[in-house]
């Protein structure tokens, strides 16, 4: 009989784990809230995490989410197109209750979008946008890039001074985030050279970056080959602009050319603070996760969510590294 008891209360316990969630969590099978409740998951299929930008978008949402009663599901497109396709049919088959994008082509995303779109499941962007029209994006936030551009443009000015001289533009023409941010650039230094008969800033060239350090640097490298003479390097986001400043250091050019970077991730301020990179527009990709959550709540309860906002940046200057208690 005592052993009958003590059976008995090994099964009453093992039940109770099993229906508090104590088994864990994988993929869509969500075991619920600190409440015992799930509300359902969200998918996110990131741009690329290996840059720590789009880290900190997916664990912001991971965190947001959660408050509510949602798990996020954070996956990485890893750069590829076709990766990301993949991830959004996933989550498609998931059910999932919202997708949340950063594309990784702003174009050929909306294919994928337009599947999500068929099924019923609502999707979000964040950072970068889809630029196919006929995709349904319920809502986008991102920087404003354009005005980030023209940010970049005043710092590039600043840099170079009366002396002026040539620049290299390092880009990620699939991306549109990036697309604005140099039409931006480009407008205020077009601006600041018209009526001007010497200390023009002239963009020499553009180099494609790929968004990361090591296509950063090639670009550079190559470029430095019949270009001893730049003056400034404009980099569309900090990775690229760590990788040009790598370029610049083993030529032995690192004190001669200037870098304006894009981003304001911890690895660019440490380096405006180590005085490698002139400045950066700081993007916030916390705002950016927290608004967009924020959002997919709106819409679940019935609420039309605003179809674009936009985040201004701010310039980072050495001084305000050295201020930084976030950094070393």
């Amino acid at each position: 009989m005592k052993n009958l008891l003590s059976l008995l209360a090994a099964v009453i316990a093992l039940s109770f784990l099993v229906n508090c969630g104590g088994g864990g969590s994988s993929g869509g099978d969500y075991n619920g809230t600190a409440s015992g409740e799930s509300k359902g998951v969200i998918g996110y299929t990131s741009k690329d995490l290996s840059n720590p930008f789009f880290n900190i978008i997916g664990d912001t949402l991971k965190k947001e989410a959660a408050k509510h009663g949602y798990e996020v599901i954070v996956v990485d497109g890893g750069d590829r197109a076709e990766k990301q396709d993949r991830d959004i049919d996933d989550f498609i088959t998931r059910k999932v209750k919202a997708i949340v994008v950063s594309p990784c082509q702003s174009e050929p995303v909306g294919a994928s979008i337009r599947k999500a779109n068929a099924a019923g499941i609502p999707v979000f962007t964040v950072d970068l946008a889809c630029t196919d029209k006929t995709a349904e994006v319920v809502s986008h936030v991102e920087t404003d890039n354009y005005g980030g551009g023209k940010l970049a443009g005043q710092a590039m000015i600043e840099a170079l001074g009366e002396s002026g001289g040539k620049v290299l533009v390092l880009h990620l023409e699939t991306a549109d985030s990036c697309v604005q941010r140099v039409a931006g650039f480009t407008e205020v230094i077009n601006a600041h050279n018209e009526g001007r008969e010497s200390g023009q800033i002239i963009i020499d060239a553009i180099s494609p970056s790929g968004g990361n350090q090591q296509l950063g640097k090639k670009s550079t490298e190559g470029y430095l080959q019949g270009n001893q003479d730049v003056a400034g390097i404009f980099a569309i986001n900090d990775p690229a602009a760590l990788g040009a400043y790598t370029a610049l250091k083993q030529a032995g050019m690192d004190r001669q050319v200037k870098i304006v970077g894009f981003d304001g991730e911890k690895a660019g301020k440490q380096a405006i603070k180590e005085g490698k990179i002139f400045a950066d527009p700081v993007q916030y990709p916390d705002r950016m996760a927290v608004l967009t959550v924020e959002n997919i709540l709106k819409f679940f309860d019935g609420e039309t969510p605003e179809k674009l906002i936009k985040i201004p940046a701010e310039l980072y200057y050495q001084k305000d590294g050295l201020a930084d208690p976030d950094l070393d």
